[in-house]
């Protein structure tokens, strides 16, 4: 099992970059289509915390039910917002990316580079073997 997950839609351009910066790093991701393979309701909060967001900052917003759904409502509470995410996954912003470093959300896609291992990102080993 791969020590790097990615919450992946491969219509989205960012989540296609993101997934290609990580498989340049030279990993080959644990790779979730979550359109597919939604997460589960612990699983989603947990992700959205530990990248550091709220439940609100994780909804997309574009080409989603998100205007139909009312889900600008600011009363709306984080349960409420949950519930639309995951009867529609669309909803679930992306690439989520859990990593040994930590989990973002890549966007923009060069903020994986901040949580992959340092063996997979281009240029760190060299530079931790002269030191720097």
């Amino acid at each position: 099992m791969s020590e790097v997950t990615i919450w992946h839609n491969p219509a989205c351009g960012t989540s296609r970059t993101t997934l290609g910066m990580i498989r340049e790093a030279g990993i080959e991701p644990r790779v979730v289509e979550y359109l597919k393979a939604p997460p589960d309701r612990a699983r989603l909060a947990a992700t959205i915390a530990a990248a550091g967001l709220t439940v609100r900052q994780a909804i997309r917003e574009k080409g989603t039910p998100y205007a139909e759904l009312g889900l600008g409502d600011p009363a709306l509470s984080d349960d409420a917002l949950l519930d639309a995410m995951l009867a529609h996954p669309i909803l679930i912003n992306r690439p989520f990316v859990i990593a040994p470093g930590g989990t973002r959300l890549c966007r923009p896609s060069e903020l994986v580079l901040e949580i992959l291992p340092a063996q997979g990102v281009p240029g760190v080993e060299a530079a931790e073997r002269q030191g720097r």
